[in-house]
């Protein structure tokens, strides 16, 4: 390790030890938190199956950057790339539409075989995968609406494909031993105003209510229902609404996951983990960057993102949440795209493992809030940075900006001869 950089950690956990911070069990815990990497990230939510089919469901992926991975093989290349330039062993977060068969498949009759090369990549890495069928980018949702659909025949289709979407990800949990979160995520609705709010409600439920009606062993599988304020052709009603899967999470014991995109622009997901996390059994987080709509920019550090980290910390949150990314830039190198959003991501939870937590609510309590505030501001410029950079050189990975001259080179040796 260079010396500069032990040397600096020492410094940094002499300051920090002063506040009763012992850097060394904190970079423990940080090790076995796993972000769920997005895969979409890497072709643009393309995927493998329906490669022909326009991108619907009020998603909408801008930029032509070059070296968009074509294959499975390309995909999961980069993938390796991006991993061996982040501190820690993680997850995959598939969609359905990535599976990696010879045959020709609807989504419908997806089965475990048709994923079984990625599950033999995944424990040659000694990673995760988590799972989401895909309810888009499809002949049957070329309308705008799944799961809730009107017609019977379309509607049991996507009630299907969710099922079979479910047993696979049983079937990841059961091979890679980490549980799979299964993310349920319907774009269904109405660019103009509705004549009947509650029907397509009705429908969705009822059709939830078959898809998760098979029992599997937890142990293997966890399912996650998702909520979308708006999308392209869906302004005016979205079905999937915060308020249905909140009500639907909580009674029929889900995961909730909060889209940091998918609230109104002057909503934060940090503020409402706190709240959902005393009556959900878990939480799963699709970390963004929303501006202006929900547009999935590349994740910064941003003060959103210390914000939820700082919840998730504070709260005592992280057993019981489940950390996903979810951004799609064509504008910019996918692969350090990749990079950006996880090490940041990394990056906020440390900063937030490294404040004067016990401190800070002691002195809340007691009504000083001078102390309150004296606190959190010094505490912004302690040296996290040398603490992060250790922890880097620890796990084999660049340290800093380091990590940017890998991509070039790789995008130059592999990308740009796409």
């Amino acid at each position: 390790m260079d010396k500069k950089v032990q040397a600096n950690y020492e410094l940094a956990k002499e300051l920090y030890a002063a506040h009763g911070i012992h850097v060394d069990q904190v970079l423990e815990q940080l090790e076995k938190i796993k972000i769920s990497m997005h895969c979409w990230q890497g072709d643009d939510v393309k995927g493998f199956l329906n490669r022909d089919q326009d991108l619907t469901g009020g998603i909408s992926v801008t930029g032509n950057y070059p070296g968009a991975a074509r294959t499975p093989e390309e995909l999961r290349a980069d993938l390796e790339k991006a991993f061996s330039l982040i501190p820690g062993k993680h997850k995959v977060n598939l969609h359905a539409i990535y599976a990696d068969t010879d045959e020709r498949v609807e989504l419908d009759q997806l089965e475990p075989k048709h994923f079984e090369r990625w599950v033999d990549w995944a424990k040659e890495q000694g990673l995760g995968l988590d799972f989401n069928p895909t309810c888009f980018s499809h002949e049957k949702s070329k309308d705008g609406f799944t799961l809730s659909h009107s017609n019977p025949e379309i509607r049991q289709f996507w009630i299907d494909h969710c099922k079979a979407s479910r047993k696979i990800g049983a079937y990841f949990g059961e091979q890679l031993g980490q549980t799979c979160v299964t993310n349920v995520w319907v774009p269904d609705g109405y660019k103009d105003v509705p004549a009947d709010r509650m029907a397509p409600r009705q429908r969705l439920k009822s059709a939830l209510d078959e898809v998760f009606a098979e029992e599997l062993n937890p142990a293997h599988n966890l399912d996650a229902v998702e909520s979308k304020l708006f999308g392209l052709g869906s302004e005016a009603y979205v079905v999937g609404s915060h308020e249905f899967y909140m009500g639907y999470g909580i009674q029929n014991n889900k995961l909730i996951c909060l889209d940091a995109g998918h609230f109104h622009p002057t909503e934060v997901i940090s503020n409402k983990l706190s709240s959902l996390a005393l009556f959900a059994d878990g939480i799963l987080l699709h970390v963004s960057r929303p501006m202006r709509w929900d547009s999935d920019h590349v994740v910064t550090m941003d003060d959103e993102l210390i914000d939820i980290g700082r919840e998730l910390v504070r709260g005592g949150l992280l057993d019981k949440t489940h950390i996903g990314l979810d951004f799609f830039d064509a504008s910019i190198n996918r692969v350090a795209a990749w990079v950006i959003g996880t090490r940041n991501t990394i990056k906020a939870l440390l900063r937030a493992m490294l404040d004067p937590v016990e401190a800070l609510k002691k002195a809340e309590l007691e009504g000083d809030y001078t102390t309150r505030l004296a606190l959190t501001e010094e505490f912004k410029s302690y040296p996290f940075g040398a603490v992060w950079d250790y922890y880097c050189a620890s796990k084999g990975v660049p340290v800093r900006e380091d990590w940017l001259a890998e991509v070039k080179s790789y995008e130059q040796e592999v990308l740009l001869k796409r």
